[in-house]
């Protein structure tokens, strides 16, 4: 799917004129094809294993009602072969299917390239042209495609000092253990191409990260590769078309490898030390030549290896660098390297190597500093005016030995110093200068979360003195590169403020997993890939993050079928509280979130390769259960009440955890029909049954027509889920009601609880309520935050500074952004959004709503705003796609097809439904709905 820019957000009053400049398209502009997937990317080159990789492309037209009627696939070895598919030509197929066609061609080679195209007709037998012209590349699929590369090293770990899983890095246990620092090394390759190159391809893996050159030219643009795994079941690696990097003559590949998960020690801040090896690399370089022969050059003890400028790097602690001990054209041909030691021949890894079809982690925005504070002789503070995950870049001018340390912060103490309370501490990148005119750093294998920088022993270039100068200096915004789908705006800058403040929580914790934060433990908690995954897929493709996270689930189950609360579990939480590795919101993700990837991106096959995963974790929550209820787990964790945020509060666990066991056997239940398991569907349906019984003689109170509390979060989990009968569900949503007013609308849910509200809240026609519980900054909440200054997601309502500063698991507003405000959701058989409603709801205070979303068919616009006497309302979904518009008012409907083309199946436009509000079902196109209030 394609990026959104970050401009796309200032739409206001333009909205309107854009939509009517679509009416000026001519009216003999063809079906077109703007996009083409393989496998869900967009990218021009894919890596995959699948050999029978999914075709997707997005449809445009010029008509309103448009839709297509077929399609032709062609694949080729060879560009050249492409006109008529060597590998495979789909003929002509007539169907409207658009996404995930199977390849049906002839067999697909490991580490091959293939190259692929599309056509489409419209209703009309209209052709349009050939897609883009776009490749994959077939990952290596066994032992024996590596061709005898080798896992190297500069030093082999002892068995003895392994330590996997990790434990705490502090108390008496971890004392003794995991204290070497690990020596980061380089490693360098030289090799001659003799005859004409066609095309090359690097792959590789190196634990825990790499970064890859081909004459002294940096491989790619990612930042720490590859993605994090449980390295004892699955190492990922990379691969990259290097063609261009390659000279006739002689070549030098370089490879550096740092730590990351692989090896954490117990130095500096350290929230686990854990040692699955010392750094090592593997990979091979595949050499096709011009007339079709093939050679490679692997990893093997033929390469050179020595100790690299980086002295320390730590996922926890930081990283230091003594540019004295550069050697210049180390990844150069020519280089002596006589003094380098031969790469020794390391203990592989136990995981078997597996293709990283995530999108990568990457650079993806720059922010210089708003204001420098000195704040003692030697020591500067910058503010970078934006609280981000990432790193820094500095430019700086010094005499060789000094030495300067840069400390990243979220928050300030009083005295103006950066405070690490939140974050852990300490953490910092050091910098000892070589003594050039200038010189320049960046952390390449340790990444934090900061909005601050405090700099010692360096000052800003404007100032005299004998420190070193700083001559530029940048926070770099490092996230998983995958697009951005979504866009919301409003009339209420308090809104698009909360919007933003979201969105830098979200952006913040998508690495390689989805993490919590991006400072102090940067582990993958799963409760917030389920509960906040409509928030974020709304903002995010999160096709590739969950399938690699199912698989992170998988490697992580337990013999007994538990998922614990974090994966990959580079540490198990139980020596602190047995909740914090098993509680049922957190390994329900790993039920969720096939069913998500299928209502979203129309995938089934997710669920079918999940289902054993999903089928031993029910059993597992059988096993814990007594009389079909739960009673462990974090419950709401933290909701608002007397204590300090933390346990669950003001909800008894086990309505909670109950509560999320009847959803995941109701969802089970679904994925079981839509995969034919008739047998299993019955069981899991019977099971829900039995689980609401229990759960309403457990915790619902007839007379009063109350659950437990009367928490918000006791209310609005059973009447988001179903749990309400019929009979009570009138009575239950009005104490629901009464208790938000008692409440004096203050949000006291936590974690947990306010999705459900937000999602009852939201599908009951309460939006007036969702907003003027959040138009506020009196109470802990968005605005709260914003108004303390928080300029990301702080992991408590109340923005405390001894809690992180950036976390995403309160983001649940987003979802009322989007299918509130912007009332985007699908009917109940529809997947990928092919089959949509349409129904905004307005709310007192908001003149108008903007929401744009990139959804698998194309894009959805659902644009708002409220005139003196009108409501207008417009609307664009994708070719192929249908909607049903539901209006928020009564009154004369004026309708425009805002292309102005006749329909393809001619008056038909636009159909009036049957629903008690103006209701009409439309297909593809612009249209502008106006409701003349007055009439």
């Amino acid at each position: 799917m394609k990026t959104m820019p970050v401009q796309m957000k200032k739409w206001k009053v333009l909205f309107v004129v854009l939509f009517f400049l679509g009416a000026c398209s001519s009216k003999e502009k063809s079906i077109q094809i703007s996009e083409i997937r393989l496998d869900g990317y967009t990218s021009e080159l894919v890596l995959t294993e699948n050999l029978q990789p999914q075709f997707s492309w997005l449809v445009t037209s010029g008509f309103n009602a448009n839709e297509q009627s077929a399609y032709q696939v062609v694949v080729a070895d060879n560009v050249s072969e492409l006109d008529h598919g060597n590998f495979w030509n789909s003929g002509k197929v007539l169907s409207s299917k658009s996404q995930h066609v199977v390849y049906a061609g002839a067999p697909l080679e490991a580490g091959k390239r293939y190259f692929w195209k599309v056509k489409v007709w419209d209703a009309l037998g209209k052709e349009s042209t050939w897609s883009k012209v776009s490749s994959w590349q077939m990952g290596l699929l066994s032992e024996s495609d590596w061709e005898n590369a080798k896992w190297i090293g500069y030093e082999d770990l002892s068995a003895s000092k392994r330590l996997v899983e990790g434990i705490s890095g502090y108390g008496k246990e971890s004392h003794g253990k995991v204290e070497d620092r690990a020596i980061v090394p380089l490693f360098r390759k030289e090799f001659e191409l003799e005859k004409k190159l066609a095309s090359a391809t690097l792959f590789i893996s190196g634990l825990g990260h790499y970064e890859a050159s081909l004459n002294g030219e940096k491989v790619g643009d990612v930042f720490l590769a590859p993605g994090w795994s449980h390295y004892d079941k699955a190492v990922l690696y990379n691969s990259y078309d290097v063609t261009d990097q390659l000279v006739h003559g002689k070549n030098a590949l370089g490879v550096i490898v740092g730590n990351g998960f692989h090896y954490n020690n117990r130095e500096r801040y350290r929230k686990l030390i854990i040692a699955y090896g010392f750094p090592r690399m593997i990979c091979k370089l595949q050499l096709t030549y011009a007339d079709g022969t093939l050679e490679t050059v692997v990893s093997d003890e033929s390469w050179k290896t020595d100790q690299s400028p980086i002295t320390y790097a730590g996922i926890y602690g930081g990283e230091d660098y003594d540019a004295r001990l550069e050697q210049e054209g180390w990844n150069l041909p020519d280089f002596q390297a006589e003094n380098w030691k031969k790469a020794q021949l390391v203990t592989p890894p136990a995981g078997v190597l597996k293709a990283d079809s995530n999108h990568p982690v990457k650079v993806m925005e720059q922010f210089n500093p708003v204001s420098v504070t000195q704040v003692d002789d030697s020591v500067w503070v910058y503010d970078f005016g934006q609280n981000l995950s990432g790193i820094i870049q500095v430019d700086l001018q010094g005499k060789a030995g000094d030495v300067v340390r840069f400390l990243p912060a979220e928050s300030l103490k009083e005295n103006g110093f950066v405070s690490q309370r939140g974050t852990g501490s300490p953490y910092y990148f050091q910098y000892t200068l070589k003594g050039q005119d200038q010189e320049s750093y960046r952390p390449r294998f340790s990444y934090t979360g900061f909005r601050y920088l405090q700099v010692e022993g360096a000052c800003p270039d404007t100032k005299s003195g004998a420190l070193v100068k700083i001559k530029n200096i940048q926070s770099l915004h490092t996230r998983n590169s995958t697009p951005q789908v979504g866009a919301f705006e409003c009339s209420n800058e308090l809104f698009n403020q909360i919007d933003e403040l979201i969105q830098w929580g979200i952006k913040s914790n998508l690495q390689s997993v989805m993490t919590d934060c991006p400072t102090r433990e940067k582990l993958g908690w799963i409760e917030q890939t389920q509960l906040m995954g409509t928030s974020v897929h709304f903002n995010f493709d999160l096709y590739h993050l969950y399938q690699k996270l199912l698989q992170d689930m998988q490697d992580a189950q337990t013999d007994k079928g538990l998922v614990p609360n974090i994966v990959p579990e580079y540490i198990n939480f139980e020596y602190y509280d047995t909740a914090f590795r098993d509680s049922p919101e957190w390994g329900s993700a790993s039920i969720m979130l096939p069913w998500f990837v299928y209502k979203w991106y129309g995938d089934a096959d997710l669920m079918r390769k999940a289902w054993p995963v999903m089928r031993r974790y029910m059993d597992y929550l059988a096993s814990r259960s007594e009389n079909f209820i739960l009673s462990h787990g974090l419950g709401d964790w933290y909701d608002v009440g007397p204590e300090t945020p933390g346990y669950t509060q003001l909800t008894p666990v086990d309505l909670v955890a109950t509560a999320t066991y009847f959803q995941d056997a109701q969802v089970m239940a679904q994925m079981a029909e839509v995969l034919g398991k008739q047998t299993e569907k019955t069981h899991f349906t019977d099971l829900a049954g039995q689980i609401k019984t229990h759960f309403n003689k457990t915790f619902f109170d007839p007379e009063t027509a109350t659950y437990e509390s009367g928490s918000q979060t006791s209310y609005a989990m059973p009447l988001s889920l179903g749990l309400v009968d019929e009979a009570y569900q009138t009575e239950v949503f009005a104490n629901f009601i009464q208790q938000i007013q008692r409440d004096k609308k203050a949000i006291t849910a936590g974690d947990v609880g306010f999705h459900y509200m937000v999602d009852v809240l939201t599908r009951f026609g309460q939006s007036q309520l969702l907003y003027e519980m959040n138009n506020r900054d009196d109470v802990p909440g968005y605005g709260y935050q914003l108004k303390k200054g928080a300029t990301s997601l702080a992991e408590s309502w109340q923005a405390l500074t001894s809690k992180s500063m950036n976390h995403l698991m309160l983001g649940h507003l987003m979802e009322w952004f989007y299918q509130g405000l912007g009332g985007i959701y699908q009917e109940d058989h529809s997947i990928a959004y092919k089959n949509l409603v349409l129904k905004p709801q307005t709310v007192d205070g908001l003149s108008y709503a903007n929401v744009q979303f990139q959804s698998p068919y194309g894009q959805i616009v659902s644009h708002w705003k409220m005139e003196q006497d009108a409501f207008v309302y417009l609307v664009e979904i994708p070719v192929n796609t249908t909607a049903r518009v539901i209006l928020p008012f009564q009154g004369r409907v004026e309708i425009t097809g805002l292309q102005g083309a006749t329909s393809i199946n001619g008056a038909g436009e636009v159909q009036k439904g049957a629903c008690e509000l103006p209701c009409y079902q439309i297909q593809s196109g612009k249209y502008q709905f106006k409701v003349y209030l007055n009439n």
